[in-house]
This record gives C-alpha cells, structure tokens and sequence, in this order.
C-alpha cells in the first residue's frame, strides 16, 4: 500500500530539523537503552581515534564511558572498517554484513600494491601467516610486533611505496584479514578515543546474505537512521554506485518526498507515515554533540541546521553554514545548531559560543557535559591527532565570539 506523502509546503526546515533529530534518539527516546540498542536505532558511530562515540552514547541513553568500554571489551559493540571501508563502531548483529559493505575498500588498497610489483599471492601468503602467528600468540600483537615476528615475510615497498602510502606489505594484509573477519584491532588501553591498536585472532561467521542483500539493507539502516536522504546524501554515506544505490531503493521500497525547499528525499514507507503523524516538541531539548555525530555526519548537511538567520555566522573568518564538515562541535536544540562548543582541558571547561544568550536549559546543558568530559574522558578529542594546542585557537576564537 503507498503510503501518504506529506505535502511539500508543510515539509520547512525547522520541521525537517525536529523530524531528523526525533529520528536520530536525541529527543529522549532512546534514554534506558544498551550501547548496541542505540547503535541500531540511530546509527553507526563515526570513530576516528576522537571521543565521539562516547558522546553520543551518553547523549542519546545517558551511558558512560566505563560502561561502553565494558561493551567494546566484551564484544557487544566494536569498531570495524564498514561503510566506505571508514571505521564506526557498531553493533554485534551487524559485524558480518558491515564487513561485507566495506570489503571494496580493503581490496581497493591491493591495487596500490599491485603497480608497485605485489602479487595477489604474496599477500594472501602473508595474511596466512599474521593469522597463524596471531592464532598462537597468548595476547594481541600490535604492528611492530608483527613485523618483528614476521620477519622478511613483509617486504619493504621502499620509497615509490612510501609516496603511495604504502612503505609495507603488512598493512594491507592486515585490512584484508579485518575486512574477513579473520582479525580484529583492540584498543591498546581498552578506550575508543586514541588510535593505537594491537590485533587478535578472530572467527567472524560469514552474514549469510550476498552482496545485494548487505547493501540493501545498509540503505534500509540509512533511511531509518536520518529519517530519510537525498540520492546524493546516500550515495556519499555508502560509496554505493547510482545502479546499486536505485536497486537498492527499489528493494526496500523507498518513497520520495519533496520538502518545501525543493529538495527530494528518499523515505522508508513506514516513516512516511510516522511523519505525517509527527509532532514536533515544543519544549526545549539541548544537546551539545560531537561535529562527527550521525545527526550531522550521516548527511554531511550541517547548513540545513542552522536557521536563516545564523546561516551568516562566522567563526575565524569562515562563514559556518558554507562549511561541509563543522569546524566545532555543536550545541543543538531540536536540531537546529544554536552555538558551537570545544573542550579546553588546561581550563577543565567547556568554550562555548552560543547565537544567541543561552537559556537556563542550555546552561545546564554545557556544565552537564563539562563535568561529564572532566569525569569520564579527561578531554574532547575530534580524532586522534587533536590535541588542546592544536585546537587552541579555536578555544580562543569561540571566547572572542561569546564576549569573553
């Protein structure tokens, strides 16, 4: 049965801001769930050596870090290289098909090696091995173990490799075996916010579904997390061509629904539905969020969530709102971004620029958060290189900003 398609003219950005945000947990929702419950229900998390994923549990369910190092620890939910071949942390009932998306971009890195002279061969050769010495070692290895282990196994690719990136042979074993399922990475000190990994032996069972199969259901998965997206938005998330991004669509039904700005998105039926039936909060709902959260990054399209009148905004003589990738993390209510925020760990404090004078719920909101970071996490990294002098000048740029 076709479902009800709301007319275009009630579909304005602050309703599409709410509708994105109610599908994304943030509206309370979610409150009481498991880290792998959250990650079904509003999306992959973003994992770049930076603390994200922690922010958006806490955010969504109110979970803390100890107890989602607990979930990576025991498996429940793990960071895998899936979409794009891009690194998210996920849930255990999808590691096999998350595997089977990105598996492309794994093979994708052969290729490099084979300009550079490498056999197909010699690299299967070589993942043999890693996986037969991590099967006998009683602890996970980290790289320069291996390669110690290993021995002339790895082959330097000297400097033409380098100038590829690829100065090894061992690396992209290593992504080979990870994209099987044969190994996976742990984080050195059990925390999801650096980048220093060792590797295990791993027997991931195969998804049983083909490659149809896992991509239309990372489209289905994509369209319930934002609530629905533009071809080019679902193109970009899943690095899936127009032939398999339109087979997709079609596999699972998807609607098209133009909003008043013209814009035509792509709807799972059900939600279809549910947002004609949609009513958007009237009360405020503050959440502060990492600019690599799914509510942003998923779709890439930070613009739509400022109102008109903040589209203008500067921070460092960069117009904000022309930005693809927000330069700060965001303070929100009901998805539309209001301020900008950065953690400043001298200070223990968070640096926050705010649009307009906060509120009392968005100052509760900020120290809430300020003493969850200084409690929990110790610092705000946007991804593993982030450090507090790298991003001092944007501490500054958002004091000068807020009048301080």
């Amino acid at each position: 049965m076709t479902p009800t398609v709301p007319a275009a003219a009630t579909l304005i950005p602050e309703r599409l801001r709410a509708w994105a945000w109610h599908a994304q947990g943030l509206d309370g929702s979610l409150r009481g769930k498991t880290s792998e419950e959250v990650l079904d229900q509003a999306g992959w998390a973003r994992s770049v050596g930076g603390a994200n994923p922690y922010l958006g549990l806490f955010a969504r369910a109110g979970i803390t870090r100890e107890q989602a190092d607990r979930d990576v620890a025991a498996l429940r939910i793990h960071e895998l290289p899936v979409a794009r071949g891009c690194t998210y942390v996920l849930g255990q009932n999808d590691y096999g098909w998350g595997l089977q998306v990105g598996r492309d971009a794994a093979l994708a890195s052969f290729k490099v090696l084979a300009r550079l002279g490498v056999e197909r061969g010699e690299i299967a050769l070589l993942e043999d091995e890693v996986e037969h010495v991590l099967r006998e070692s009683s602890a996970p290895m980290d790289p320069k173990q291996l390669k110690d282990e290993l021995g002339d196994s790895v082959r330097s690719l000297g400097e033409e490799g380098k100038k590829k990136g690829a100065s090894t042979t061992l690396p992209t074993a290593l992504g080979l075996l990870q994209a099987d399922g044969r190994i996976r990475r742990v984080p050195i000190n059990g925390r999801l916010d650096q980048q220093r990994y060792a590797y295990t032996a791993w027997s991931l069972p195969p998804s049983g579904m083909d490659d149809d199969g896992a991509r239309r259901l990372l489209l289905e998965r994509y369209l319930r997390w934002t609530g629905g997206a533009t071809l080019k938005q679902s193109q970009w998330f899943t690095a899936f061509t127009v032939a398999q991004t339109k087979a997709a669509l079609a596999a699972v039904g998807a609607v098209e629904v133009t909003t008043a700005a013209g814009d035509v998105l792509w709807m799972l039926p059900a939600d279809v539905e549910r947002l004609v039936a949609f009513e958007e909060p009237r009360e405020e709902q503050i959440h502060l969020l990492a600019g690599t959260d799914s509510l942003v990054l998923h779709r890439r399209n930070s613009a739509d969530l400022y109102a008109d009148q903040d589209k203008g905004k500067k921070v460092l003589d960069t117009t904000l709102a022309l930005q693809a990738d927000l330069p700060d993390h965001p303070i929100l209510d009901r998805g539309r971004i209001i301020g900008l925020w950065q953690y400043d760990p001298g200070k223990e404090r968070i640096a926050a620029w705010t649009f307009e004078p906060p509120t009392p719920a968005v100052s509760q909101r900020i120290a809430e958060v300020e003493a969850w970071i200084r409690d929990e996490l110790g610092d705000f990294r946007s991804f593993s290189l982030d450090s507090p002098a790298s991003r001092q000048v944007r501490i500054d740029a958002l004091d000068a900003a807020a009048g301080r």
